[in-house]
């Protein structure tokens, strides 16, 4: 083709028609512009749609980690909630004293091997360190669906925050119950030691209230703290889902 354009530039010279030749040269560079615009737009397509690609991909994977988080805080919520039955059913067996043995010592074991856990708050968060970590969060080009998602792990982290600070915090008030009583003959290691009467068990119980009402009164509290950040949470990660979802039927 180069070689055509060649011959007749030359053979236009030639005849010396000069201005048939200026008007084939102008004719020639806005042939090489448009092939140009042509070349800039097809890439300019690639590009977008590489980048409509990279964007789609990552929406879905932020979608199926925030899907699964909800699963994950929706049993905490459900461990929690139990946490707060366990812990109120030991306190109302101290109160009262007309409680049998046999419910007292069953509460304390409950207590002990359930009620006493800390809470947990271990969210999904790989999909968004890479975008963090690569520069790529500008893949998002609806700048409030970009806000959304950093303010959501923003929300994470300060929950993480929360959680580690409140147990920290509650950790050495609890420890006394754990070093100073016999908790071993309740929780799961009991059938390590010499086998005791229900009876004995709950004299030990009695003895030991003032240490118990200690780690349960601590208990309750970091359990309704993180009972309230984790339905927040929740909802927060709910909403993100839906705009994700909306972002993504946009893309199809």
């Amino acid at each position: 083709m180069i070689k055509i354009f060649r011959q007749i530039r030359q053979r236009l010279i030639k005849e010396h028609k000069v201005s048939k030749y200026l008007l084939y040269a102008i004719g020639e560079i806005i042939l090489v512009v448009i092939g140009i615009l042509i070349a800039l737009s097809i890439n300019n397509w690639n590009e977008n749609r590489k980048v409509n690609l990279e964007e789609k991909s990552y929406l879905k994977r932020l979608l199926q980690e925030n899907k699964e988080d909800v699963l994950v805080f929706t049993k905490e919520i459900d461990l929690l909630n139990k946490t707060i039955s366990i812990i109120t059913d030991l306190s109302n067996r101290f109160k009262t004293n007309t409680s049998s043995d046999s419910l007292l010592v069953h509460s304390a074991i409950d207590y002990i091997q359930n009620g006493s856990k800390y809470p947990n708050f271990n969210p999904s968060t790989s999909t968004f360190e890479d975008l963090s970590s690569t520069g790529n969060l500008n893949v998002f080009r609806d700048t409030e669906l970009r806000n959304q998602i950093v303010r959501h792990y923003k929300d994470y982290q300060l929950v993480a925050w929360n959680f580690k600070t409140n147990s920290d915090w509650t950790t050495p008030l609890d420890v006394p119950l754990f070093t100073n009583t016999n908790t071993h003959k309740f929780d799961s290691s009991s059938f390590l030691f010499p086998e005791e009467s229900t009876e004995d068990l709950a004299k030990i119980l009695r003895r030991d209230q003032e240490l118990y009402a200690q780690s349960i009164s601590i208990h309750y509290w970091l359990t309704k703290e993180s009972l309230g950040d984790l339905k927040h949470i929740k909802e927060d990660t709910l909403i993100l889902i839906e705009l994700l979802e909306n972002a993504l039927k946009t893309k199809n």
